[in-house]
């Protein structure tokens, strides 16, 4: 049986989001770090690949993700 992992999100919740706030802001910070550490812990390792682990995974992501407008490209 493997070990059950823990949740990271609450490590993320008090993170401030140094964005500048714009309206081509479109995805929180929250979502895309969650990407982004999913896709380093499956070995991927640009940005055009967690794009599209993002894409390929994206029904899994919306388990625990808002993802209200979609996978961050």
């Amino acid at each position: 049986m493997s070990p059950k992992l823990l949740d990271p999100r609450p490590y993320f919740a008090d993170l401030a989001d140094p964005r500048r706030e714009t309206r081509n802001k479109l995805h929180s910070l929250h979502d895309s770090l969650m990407i982004v550490l999913c896709a380093v812990l499956s070995g991927i390792e640009d940005w055009v690949g967690m794009e599209t682990f993002g894409k390929e995974k994206e029904a899994w992501l919306r388990t625990f993700l808002t993802l209200a407008n979609g996978i961050p490209a």
